[in-house]
């Protein structure tokens, strides 16, 4: 079939599979340019591998450390007649890339918030794998069933406190306008907390130790977003911050807890960029757009791969790595340093639905969200008949 793009509101409702390869190659391409990853992992698990910075950490840990790497996504399997998700293809585009480089690999598509993958993972990780010495946590979803009630939790992007009104943009309708949103009750903070939150991590992480399965001196990371003045309302002020704080927590916690095998369990602040996650949330289409056109005019953009391999190589296999006073470890510096961020508040400031193409880089924000899903390659044909029927 002839894949086009559907977008409908924030996300797109197919994918390309020979586009989602490109995008994979690009970043594996990237990564085998640069210096190997000195003391670098060996046997990784990257839950929620198949897009985004999950994506970029995998590709990372294989391909800048020689590590054998198992991942842990939900996707939709593509037919004869209708398109898988484009993390489904990213998955196998991966394997192909791995398979040529003669690097060890494996997938398990299902809910990761589930006990029965979590056992999957240990039982693949005994026959194949040994002992995992990092597990990157990555997982963006909406809803949680929790795996002891059955109880289905579902989270919300709401300000707490009181109601906020800010500006955002409309991807699909090319629009700046208002957005009001009112704020949380007590049920939608639990209810995020829940499902954004450090219990499902804490699960991973204890039930792969209780199976003898975490190598000594493991590491393991959660990823969050942190940023500044102009995304506290409806980041670190609301739902999704309280969520975040929950990951301190649990950090400090797994410190704690897994001493015996000396775990060291860090959370990551990485920047804001175009991710299925990010284009859903009010502000951070605008926001985005904003920032990636002063930090492209400074020099310092980054895409998920090098912020991935800057986490790497200054963070978490640094022999000092930085941290903040929470313990976390920042790849976002570029972006929330205040240099930066006056420029992209005066920006805001001034920016209208008749300015926006002038004062945003919407050319860039649109090329990533298309290739997000496969879509916006120049090289790719996509007038070209293919067949969306992908096997890992």
């Amino acid at each position: 079939m002839v894949i086009k793009p559907k977008i409908r509101g924030f996300i797109c409702t197919n994918s390309h599979p020979v586009g989602c390869a490109e995008n994979v190659k690009r970043q594996v391409d990237w990564v085998k340019q640069q210096p190997k990853i000195e003391n670098g992992p060996k046997n990784v698990l990257v839950i929620g591998c198949s897009t985004g910075y999950g994506l970029a950490s995998r590709i990372t840990a294989a391909f800048g450390s020689g590590a054998d790497t198992l991942g842990v996504c939900f996707e939709k399997e593509p037919t004869e007649k209708r398109t898988g998700t484009a993390g489904w293809y990213n998955t196998a585009a991966f394997h192909q890339q791995a398979e040529e480089a003669d690097l060890n690999y494996h997938s398990i598509n299902g809910d990761a918030f589930s006990d029965e993958i979590k056992q999957q993972s240990i039982d693949y990780i005994k026959q194949h794998m040994g002992k995992i010495d990092l597990v990157v946590y990555s997982l963006a979803s909406p809803k949680r069933k929790d795996p002891e009630t059955g109880e289905l939790f579902s989270s919300v992007l709401k300000p707490v406190g009181k109601q906020y009104t800010t500006k955002t943009y409309h991807t699909d309708r090319d629009e700046v306008h208002e957005v009001t949103l009112d704020p949380a009750t007590d049920e939608d903070i639990e209810n995020t907390i829940k499902v954004m939150g450090g219990e499902d991590w804490e699960r991973w992480i204890k039930q792969l130790h209780d199976a003898g399965v975490l190598a000594k001196n493991c590491q393991t990371t959660a990823y969050t977003y942190i940023g500044k003045k102009l995304t506290w309302p409806i980041y670190g002020h609301a739902t999704i911050g309280r969520a975040k704080e929950d990951l301190d927590r649990a950090s400090s916690a797994l410190d704690d807890t897994y001493q015996d095998i000396n775990l060291k369990a860090y959370v990551s602040s990485l920047k804001a960029l175009v991710t299925q996650a990010s284009s859903a949330i009010p502000v951070m289409p605008l926001y985005i757009s904003l920032i990636y056109k002063v930090m492209k005019e400074e020099g310092t953009h980054e895409g998920c791969i090098e912020q991935i391999y800057r986490l790497f190589t200054e963070g978490l296999y640094a022999d000092s790595p930085e941290l903040d006073d929470a313990g976390r470890l920042h790849m976002d510096g570029y972006e929330t340093n205040e240099a930066t961020q006056a420029k992209i508040e005066a920006l805001w400031d001034r920016v209208t639905q008749d300015n926006f193409h002038e004062l945003a880089d919407y050319e860039g924000y649109h090329q990533d969200f298309l290739r997000l899903f496969g879509f916006g390659f120049e090289n790719v044909d996509y007038d070209a008949d293919v067949n969306p029927k992908v096997n890992w």
